[in-house]
């Protein structure tokens, strides 16, 4: 069965980016500079693995933009993007494994999931999460909390519709990162 999970790098206040869209620090990558030991010892190698294994990725349009719609290929897996507007040219044409869901997040992630073939899908950005959230099909949050402060920029959960309980599934702790990963109650 497919689970859906948001992966993120943030900061100890809740921040996925700076204003400018930036991932933290003077060169952008603050956020993401765990992730890239390739110290044996470190969790790097398990979450490589549970990227690489995922079936598809579900990103918001702001996080798929930003990224270019990774060249079109997650990892050669598709990429399903819920959008009221029509994609931009490069995904229109240029990108066959990048789809636009126009009729809402359930249904991008139905699409997803179906897609995954049993995998999980791998969520990716802020307002896509906190969608997914308000319409209860995100199972699980796996977070790579940083020891850093950032003090403004975008938040990962800014608004959602209500309290949301959540599970404890595990902790990694080590000197770049916390990594928890949370099952979300329903």
């Amino acid at each position: 069965m497919s689970l859906s999970v948001l992966d993120m790098s943030v900061s100890v206040d809740g921040f996925v980016a700076d204003v400018n869209d930036y991932l933290g620090g003077e060169d952008g990558e603050r956020l993401h500079a765990w992730a890239d030991s390739r110290d044996p010892s470190r969790p790097v190698k398990q979450f490589e693995d549970e990227w690489s294994a995922a079936g598809a990725i579900l990103a918001g349009r702001r996080t798929a933009e930003l990224m270019d719609h990774w060249g079109g290929s997650h990892g050669g897996v598709p990429i399903f993007v819920p959008s009221h507007r029509p994609p931009p040219p490069a995904a229109r044409w240029g990108y066959p494994l990048v789809t636009y869901v126009a009729d809402g997040i359930a249904s991008a992630m139905e699409q997803a999931k179906a897609a995954a073939g049993g995998k999980d899908v791998q969520v990716r950005g802020a307002n896509v999460a906190q969608r997914a959230l308000e319409a209860g099909v995100l199972d699980e949050i796996q977070i790579h909390q940083i020891p850093v402060l950032l003090g403004n920029g975008r938040r990962l959960f800014d608004v959602l519709p209500a309290e949301i309980e959540l599970d404890i599934r595990h902790v990694i702790d080590t000197p770049e990162a916390t990594h928890i990963r949370y099952r979300v109650r329903r």
